[in-house]
């Protein structure tokens, strides 16, 4: 798993700053007001080669129970679970608080890596208090100016080593599937929807050799098996509740090691309850999935609960409907309690991994095209006449498509749907993400 690197501090110390200055673009809400919330709080970041998960929290204050985030201590006891690495922000500027000491306390007594760093350190006040900060017991602070981009560099130099002496290793993105070509399936869902229960009905097959995978985290946990010769990981994990829900409450941190399960699979399956009606919680971790571009499968659970086949029938039904933004997901009916139809999750997750890893000769891949849209010409206005000019597939895992063109905007977006339904007829593009792009220019070597 990636580590997973948490800014806390008290409210108004530039957290926001330092992670949009972090991040290298403006993503969390920054306010003079304590409290504000942002519109996201984690994200990808590369560290010197280490590929990592950021998070930025509300501020820490003692005993504030009117707070988006809680109070302090319940905000920290959380922070320091989850995370693998912290980044204390204090603001040099200022006078240590009360606050500042109490989290200080909480964060020494988690045994946890600690990296204090001294924000806004800009000003002649701040480098007369460094010794000052000495007594939070971390060592020597970081000086860094978040908002002038200043001391960003020995920071990221000191969590590099940090991570190495923490046994994390780089991971060049080229470099993401695993060397042995095991798949990996993250099982998601809303909470109760059975998804550990049918992780322990494929473990229970006897086909399958099974043996653990040591430090796995709280909330999500891998096993290896293999099956018909193919190495599989499954990666359990709590229940992902709707956005909102995740972001205002302390179910976020935990929420995180389901979106590092999901970045760290190849295919997601989603499962949902029989039982229950697809909800709005449901449809947004199949967005969560399609965000993350991976594969999918959807899983049906306990389907031993129907009444009879007409009843299924019109369960699937309800399913596709809800679900019609990702037709190309296949659909299977399991019942993990009585082992039904588990074993196809083996067989549509290799098929599924195979058109993943698909490359298209260009040569091919330009005749096709020419064909389909000969069959069906974009239409365009009076001004314009919409053409393809050239394309390539620049990538896979999953597979992505630049489609060069004439000018980008005189497509209507019904037609790129088009190419994408005939790339899938023709390649058999089951259970995945396609990238597909318009771009308006060819590179050079192909202009006429």
């Amino acid at each position: 798993m990636k580590p997973l690197i948490a800014i806390v501090g008290r409210p108004n110390v530039g957290k926001s700053t330092l992670f949009n200055r972090l991040i290298g673009k403006r993503l969390a809400v920054i306010s003079e007001v304590a409290g504000t919330t942002r519109d996201r709080i984690y994200q990808d970041i590369d560290i010197n080669g280490f590929d990592a998960h950021i998070v930025d929290t509300g501020g820490l204050e003692y005993g504030k129970h009117e707070s988006i985030e809680g109070d302090m201590k319940a905000q920290a006891e959380i922070a320091i679970t989850e995370a693998d690495l912290i980044y204390f922000v204090i603001d040099s500027g200022e006078n240590l608080t009360v606050d500042d000491y109490a989290a200080a306390d909480l964060l020494r007594r988690s045994k946890k890596e600690v990296l204090l760093i001294a924000n806004k350190f800009d000003s002649a006040e701040a480098r007369d208090k460094i010794m000052e900060f000495y007594e939070l017991g971390f060592g020597e602070p970081i000086p860094v100016s978040a908002i002038h981009k200043t001391g960003v560099d020995d920071l990221w130099e000191i969590t590099e080593k940090t991570l190495k002496k923490l046994k994390f290793k780089k991971t060049p993105k080229s470099k993401r599937k695993p060397k042995d070509d095991t798949i990996r399936i993250s099982f998601l869902g809303k909470p109760n929807v059975g998804k550990s229960s049918l992780v322990n009905a494929l473990l229970g097959e006897e086909r399958v050799i099974v043996s653990d995978i040591p430090g796995t985290t709280r909330d999500s946990t891998n096993t290896n098996i293999e099956y018909n010769d193919t190495k599989f990981s499954l990666i359990d994990t709590a229940g992902l509740r709707r956005r909102g829900k995740i972001e205002k409450g302390i179910e976020k941190f935990s929420s995180l090691r389901c979106f590092q399960a999901l970045d760290e699979s190849d295919i997601a399956l989603l499962i949902v309850d029989f039982s229950e009606n697809i909800s709005k919680q449901d449809m947004h971790v199949a967005e969560f999935i399609l965000d993350a571009k991976k594969g999918a499968i959807i899983i049906v659970n306990k389907i031993d609960l129907a009444d009879d086949d007409a009843h299924k029938q019109r369960y699937i039904k309800h399913v596709q409907k809800k679900f019609s933004f990702m037709p190309w997901a296949p659909l299977i009916l399991t019942s993990a309690t009585e082992e039904k139809n588990i074993e196809k999750i083996f067989e549509l997750a290799q098929e599924i991994y195979k058109v993943r890893q698909l490359r298209i000769p260009t040569g091919e891949l330009n005749s096709f095209v020419k064909k389909i849209t000969f069959k069906h010409t974009p239409s365009g206005t009076k001004n314009i006449r919409p053409k393809i000019l050239y394309v390539t597939q620049s990538n896979i895992n999953p597979p992505e498509f630049i489609f060069f063109v004439n000018q980008e905007n005189a497509f209507h977006f019904s037609y790129k749907r088009y190419l994408e339904n005939e790339l899938r007829k023709e390649y058999g593009f089951v259970g995945t993400v396609i990238d597909l792009q318009l771009r308006g220019r060819p590179p050079k070597e192909m202009k006429e």
